[in-house]
């Protein structure tokens, strides 16, 4: 019997570190298997805003990467055009300073309406614009008869909103057809704004209760696909995105698809920063504007526009309306420049209007354009 428990008390202890040692490797994951079930690099997790956060604040905390809060609530579009009016009455004081000089004068002769003249030019409205306008006030003043510097700005305000306004429909396209997404192509020159503008429209549009997807097809520039990544993690939109140097066209057309897959409302697609003086990445441009469309017709194509470049914008304009057609403009940086006049020559050089005005660079800063804000700015 003794013989028989000292052999069996060896066993029993060998037997119990078996099987310590096989349950302590099973709960073990390796790093490898750990990596298959992260999250995808092209997925963004939704996030929740804090309810007591301040309404302006505009930044995103957390304890990781991964980790997101955001902390704070879109501006309504009430509170938009009250910040557009306020930022252009900062920025464009100086031609409103020049429009109360010259009505404030003992007399308006010629001397004074050519001061007016060459200061519409510079505000960069154009020779043609510029000269229109004065000729407006002009006879508007002499059927009037008005003479005190209140009623002249008036009348100075009630021709400027009627010629900044051109009778144009200033409505975003964000309705799709047959069921599918509305699908919106922002395009422009690198250094517009024009990947900021993509996100800052994507919080506008959400803050209206739209679904949203965001398309990272500007593959070329390598911070453009990160910059979008982090606007969709602020808005808690999903976003797709190639490799570096993945073709353009694709991701565009991955971005269509995922939108429709998932019945989305809006799908925003980011385009690489052509430069307008190299035609073949203008013609890459117009491959990804067809390439695009092949699934759902697009819907708007948002050129943006830097207000500070004045009539080297106008220029682009002019190019970029060629390769692919533009149905509205977004003039960016309206709030360092007192050139806001470029609003008025684009219109009128390629017949379609200014849509969206960015105002700074806060994620709530870009507003719907709205002609008479932008001259009661002008002329404050």
């Amino acid at each position: 019997m003794n013989s028989s428990f000292s052999y069996l008390i060896p066993a029993l202890l060998v037997a119990l570190l078996i099987i310590g040692f096989l349950f302590r490797k099973k709960s073990q994951t390796p790093k490898s298997e750990k990596s298959l079930i992260s999250t995808p690099a092209r997925s963004v997790t939704a996030l929740t805003p804090e309810p007591d956060s301040e309404l302006a604040a505009s930044h995103i905390q957390g304890t990781s990467d991964s980790d997101y809060v955001v902390l704070d609530t879109p501006l309504s579009m009430e509170q938009r055009s009250a910040k557009l009016r306020e930022r252009l009455g900062r920025s464009q004081g100086s031609l409103g300073q020049v429009f109360r000089k010259v009505f404030s004068g003992s007399q308006l002769d010629d001397a004074a309406w050519q001061d007016l003249e060459d200061t519409l030019i510079m505000a960069d409205l154009g020779v043609t614009a510029a000269s229109e306008i004065v000729q407006n006030l002009k006879n508007a003043v002499r059927k009037s008869g008005a003479n005190s510097p209140q009623e002249l700005l008036e009348i100075a305000s009630r021709e400027l909103t009627q010629l900044v306004d051109g009778g144009f429909d200033r409505s975003l396209n964000i309705t799709g057809t047959n069921s599918n997404p509305a699908i919106v192509l922002t395009v422009g020159v690198n250094g517009t704004g024009k990947t900021t503008t993509t996100g800052k429209l994507a919080r506008l549009l959400s803050a209206q209760d739209k679904d949203v997807l965001l398309g990272a097809a500007d593959t070329f520039r390598a911070a453009a696909a990160e910059q979008l990544m982090t606007w969709g993690e602020r808005v808690g939109v999903p976003v797709i995105r190639g490799a570096e140097g993945s073709d353009s066209a694709s991701v565009a057309f991955e971005s269509v698809a995922a939108g429709i897959e998932q019945e989305v409302d809006v799908v925003l697609i980011d385009t690489a920063g052509r430069l307008h003086t190299k035609q073949g990445l203008m013609d890459e441009l117009g491959k990804v504007y067809r390439v695009a469309s092949k699934s759902a017709p697009i819907s708007e194509v948002l050129l943006v526009i830097d207000a500070t470049t004045g009539q080297n914008g106008l220029a682009q304009a002019k190019v970029f309306s060629e390769v692919v057609p533009v149905t509205g403009v977004v003039l960016s940086k309206l709030d360092g420049t007192a050139k806001g006049g470029i609003i008025i020559a684009i219109q009128e050089a390629l017949g379609v209007p200014v849509k969206l005005v960015g105002l700074g660079e806060g994620p709530d800063d870009l507003a719907i354009f709205n002609p008479a804000d932008f001259v009661a700015g002008l002329l404050s």
